[in-house]
């Protein structure tokens, strides 16, 4: 069976920039993304070992940096690779698989049809995925970072008022037993400067690789994507070696939202900002 076995296709890109709408159309257009998914499409097995790995080197989604610390210990990333390459295999990968597929396949490496995943940590993670699966097709799909940023901007408010109302509501159980988690899922993205720099980060860290993997990687512009959607996507299909029809084509092409693009331009707030780091985006293609 390994003979035969097709390596995956890996999704990275920084936060709310479209990482999940492109999972959501390469399902559609038959690839296979994982049995277990959050709302967000990232499927919880590949999104725990991410959050592993980065945990190694204090590290975490918002504050990623400190991850190079680990890819540049060869005796600690030789070990972070032997532990993935045992998860890949049965029982660890039934979450992602399914126990139907998982008990005949038995491992990622067995695979015989078209599969992969999206987590944007992978954007960090990456190097140590391709030591487990060469052969791996990778697709970059970058956003406007006024865009992003307001995005992360707005799910960390909500996220804000959601833990202080529950802390409030329960404060004097908290004296009995003490409170777990903090009041914020991403301090740093409280702010559109924070939330901001993390997408220059994000940005840089895939550029590098799409550049080191060449013809193997695939680098899409959200804005682009939704304004003409069928060229991109049959671009897509293409890349991934899906077997589709124009009619398939058409049919996602119904989930584009055209007005997502550029998004940041009816707030005069966010057109300010923009205009503040003017040379910033300049410097990522924006």
């Amino acid at each position: 069976m390994r003979d035969s076995s097709l390596s995956p296709l890996i999704i990275i890109g920084m936060h709310r920039s479209g990482t999940g709408m492109i999972a959501q159309i390469l399902e559609n257009l038959g690839l296979f993304t994982g049995w277990k998914k959050q709302h967000n499409h990232e499927t919880l097995f590949f999104m725990n070992i991410n959050d592993w790995l980065l945990h190694q080197s204090c590290a975490s989604w918002d504050y990623p940096e400190p991850f190079h610390f680990l890819l540049e210990n060869k005796e600690i990333r030789a070990l972070a690779t032997d532990y993935m390459r045992s998860m890949v295999r049965i029982p660890a990968v039934a979450s992602f698989l399914g126990w139907r597929k998982c008990l005949r396949y038995r491992s990622l490496l067995n695979l015989n049809f078209s599969w992969g995943w999206k987590d944007p940590r992978n954007t960090y993670t990456l190097p140590l995925w391709l030591e487990i699966f060469p052969d791996a097709k990778v697709i970059h799909i970058r956003r406007n970072g006024i865009d992003v940023a307001n995005s992360l901007v707005k799910r960390e408010q909500r996220a804000f008022e959601n833990k202080k109302s529950r802390y409030l509501a329960r404060r004097a159980f908290y004296r009995v037993r003490p409170k777990r988690g903090g009041f914020t899922d991403s301090i740093r993205c409280a702010s559109l400067e924070g939330a901001f720099s993390l997408w220059e980060e994000y940005l840089k860290e895939a550029k590098k690789h799409v550049i080191a993997i060449g013809p193997g990687a695939l680098e899409l512009k959200y804005e682009d994507l939704v304004s003409e959607p069928y060229e991109l996507l049959r671009q897509l299909a293409d890349f991934c070696d899906l077997e589709v029809s124009d009619r398939d084509i058409q049919r996602v092409s119904v989930m584009m939202k055209k007005d997502r693009a550029y998004a940041y331009k009816e707030s005069p707030e966010l057109v300010a900002f923009a205009e503040e780091v003017g040379d910033r985006l300049t410097a990522q293609g924006y």
